[in-house]
Parts: C-alpha cells; structure tokens; sequence
C-alpha cells in the first residue's frame, strides 16, 4: 500500500483501524532492527515493539512534523528499549572489576565478514550497559554528553562504557577468529 505519511497520520489520529494497521506494517521491521539491538534476544524485542507502538500511538498528536517521521518514532523506539531495560535493573549492573581484563585495550583491527544477523547477535552478548552506550554512540549517533544525559550517568562512564563494549566485542571476535 502506497501512502503519504502524513495522511496516514491525520488517519491515525482519527482512529481508523486500518490506518494503524498500515503504520505498523510500514514501519516494524526498522522499528524491530532498533528493538533487537537493545534486547537480550528476539521476544525482548518483540515486547519492546509492541510496547514502543502502544506509545507511538498514543504521542502520534505530538508529532509535529518538524523532523522525518521515522527518525521520530525510531527515537521514542530507543527510549521504550531504554526503559525496558531501566524497568529490569539490567542497565548498569555491578560488575566485578577482575572480569574486566586488561588482553582487549589493544585497538588492532579485526577483520571479518558478518552480515546484520550475526552482528546483532553480538551485540546482545553485550552486558546491558555496554549495548545501551555502543548502540546510542556508534548506530544511533549520540555523543557522550546526550548519552549521559538520557541514562542518568556522567559523559566520562559514557565513555567507558563504550571503550568495554569495544573491548569485549573485540574479545569475542577473537575467539571466533581462533577458534
């Protein structure tokens, strides 16, 4: 179905069951790219998107079409993921500094050819935190002064988190490399 975004919209908010239907199948497949990578696996994700819709369509009268429609709800996608994850406690949890291990500071570059799936997949292997702050840094864009700002937490532990999250994907890369 070809559509206009904002007809779909004025649609949307006037309840047309159809129209909803046709925002969603326009637009879950992205949304759940978005979802995956936050979540701890794919029924994570799924609950994520249908949480996130719920609050698309709830905020859709906010929306005041100042910047693409997309970007728009790919942002209030992310906080949902981000509250999901805050609502478990999962976000930032202790961590045993003697696990940390100081093999990854190297920034060697790995070579290997892995399509989304299987990047996705180490993403999720990923402790909470460090797939927060890598997911909003390098996929998403934010700096460290918006990371912070949107997890409660310094720009100098965004930082951190984000040298881990390298550090322990470069780890696991070299694990499927040697082994």
């Amino acid at each position: 179905m070809e559509f206009d975004n904002n007809q779909l919209i004025r649609k949307c908010l006037a309840g047309d069951p159809s129209a909803q239907k046709a925002l969603y199948n326009a637009y879950k497949v992205p949304l759940f790219r978005v979802c995956l990578r936050y979540a701890n696996d794919r029924a994570e994700a799924e609950d994520m998107l249908q949480d996130g819709f719920i609050k698309i369509f709830q905020d859709l009268k906010n929306y005041r079409g100042a910047g693409a429609f997309g970007g728009w709800m790919r942002k209030l996608m992310v906080n949902i993921a981000l509250q999901h994850l805050r609502k478990k406690k999962r976000l930032f949890p202790p961590i045993d500094l003697q696990e940390v291990h100081e093999q990854f500071q190297t920034d060697e570059d790995i070579h290997a050819e892995l399509n989304a799936k299987a990047l996705t997949r180490l993403v999720q292997q990923l402790p909470p935190g460090y797939r927060a702050v890598f997911n909003l840094y390098v996929v998403e864009g934010f700096s460290h002064k918006e990371i912070a700002e949107q997890l409660g937490i310094t720009p100098s532990t965004s930082k951190s988190q984000l040298f881990k999250a390298k550090a322990t994907l470069r780890g696991i890369l070299e694990k499927m490399i040697i082994n």
